[in-house]
């Protein structure tokens, strides 16, 4: 059927958060924790490229199409 991690993410992270503020550092899932902790790192990483595109294509369009 797979780990907690593939079963339910959501109840995972609850039970890691709540593992982590309790000091039960052994019993924390640390490859899945990392892994989590990359993919929202690179989330924040495409959104700000994102946002930085669309801020520099109004710009563009403000300097060169004043009328629009």
């Amino acid at each position: 059927m797979g780990t907690p991690y593939e079963k339910d993410v959501v109840a995972w992270a609850w039970e890691q958060a709540a593992l982590l503020r309790a000091g039960k550092l052994a019993a924390i899932d640390i490859e899945h924790i990392a892994e989590e902790i990359e993919d929202v790192g690179k989330s924040e990483q495409r959104e700000l490229a994102s946002r930085v595109t669309v801020v520099l294509a109004h710009l563009l369009k403000w300097k060169f199409q004043p009328e629009r």
